[in-house]
């Protein structure tokens, strides 16, 4: 078989759920962590993604292990700069598909400058943001999406302040194009929203409303119990759910994503917890494309590139010494 023909062929086979699969989680049973991975893997495999075209970039907490399980391109950064991390690799190559996963205080405390900044750059990536209300891998510290009165180690005695709304925050910044919003224990939802983020050309920013089931093991119980207060966005321009999860999610609104002010009022509710496709903007400009970013480098480009830097600090054998010592 000519080599052509079998490259052809090796791109159009189908990549099963394991070709994305690397090691066992170490998360918690019953973190949504579990959940969210569960949906990008199946993902990947239902839109038959090459894993040599996927970037998953990530900060520091528990989220942010992600890129370990995912048997592709992966960036473990440093805490709250997963984004310009990002950002950097999708100027570079954006052939690549550019996923992010952080966590509420990776993005929405260290990493808020970047996580604004990110949002006017409306870069073509899917940003999900694993929202589980405290910093779980340092041991429960409050975090800025903590509700007030929470008590944790850093606030004994509750916390002060009102909990930040990633929400609301993102529909304010100039450029959003994408914003949408599931919960853990919706399944279906998470699929849902994420498959929709990634077919959004932009900055497609997600809220994964999760349980941490180490430090805030009952936080949500109600809503697990009581169906009315989980709020499903309709449209035809949205997210349709399966009827099955009709029957049991029977509190449903239409809302039409293009509506930016309806989208901050729901946004601003918390009970019901609204889920599904807030906003959605396919006419604002991608940062990469305003620069031009282009095709991506080739290797003689990225070699040359690479000795170049290098050869900056290299010392060569016939060099003479600046300073002769006697």
């Amino acid at each position: 078989m000519p080599k052509h023909d079998c490259l052809v062929r090796l791109v159009e086979d189908d990549h099963p759920l394991e070709d994305y699969q690397s090691g066992v989680p170490r998360w918690c049973s019953g973190c949504g962590d579990n959940a969210v991975l569960a949906a990008v893997q199946r993902l990947c495999r239902d839109e038959n993604l090459r894993p040599e075209k996927l970037a998953f970039v990530s900060g520091i907490g528990c989220a942010s292990r992600f890129p370990h399980y995912m048997r592709t391109y992966g960036f473990h950064g440093i805490h709250g700069r997963a984004l310009p991390i990002a950002e950097g690799v999708k100027m570079a190559r954006p052939d690549l598909h550019v996923f992010v996963n952080t966590g509420d205080g990776d993005c929405c405390s260290i990493g808020a400058a970047h996580w604004l900044h990110a949002i006017r750059y409306n870069m073509n990536m899917t940003v999900v943001l694993h929202d589980n209300h405290v910093y779980g891998l340092t041991k429960k510290q409050v975090s800025p999406t903590s509700p007030k009165g929470l008590k944790s180690n850093t606030t004994p005695h509750g916390a002060y302040l009102d909990a930040m709304n990633p929400l609301t925050v993102t529909l304010g910044v100039t450029n959003v194009s994408f914003v949408a919003q599931a919960v853990d224990w919706i399944p279906e939802a998470v699929y849902a929203v994420i498959r929709a983020a990634f077919h959004h050309k932009g900055f497609s920013f997600v809220r994964i409303v999760q349980r941490c089931p180490e430090f805030l093991p009952n936080m949500w119980d109600a809503w697990l119990r009581d169906p009315e207060k989980t709020l499903l966005l309709e449209h035809d321009d949205g997210i349709s759910f399966s009827p099955g999860l009709q029957r049991i999610y029977k509190n449903r609104q239409a809302h039409d994503p293009s509506d930016i002010h309806r989208a901050r009022e729901i946004a601003s509710c918390i009970d019901p917890v609204p889920v599904g496709i807030l906003f959605r903007d396919e006419n604002v400009p991608c940062y990469e494309d305003v620069r031009e970013a282009g095709t991506p480098r080739s290797l003689d480009m990225v070699k040359t590139g690479l000795e170049a830097e290098l050869d900056k600090f290299t010392v060569w054998p016939d060099d003479e010494p600046a300073v002769r010592i006697a």
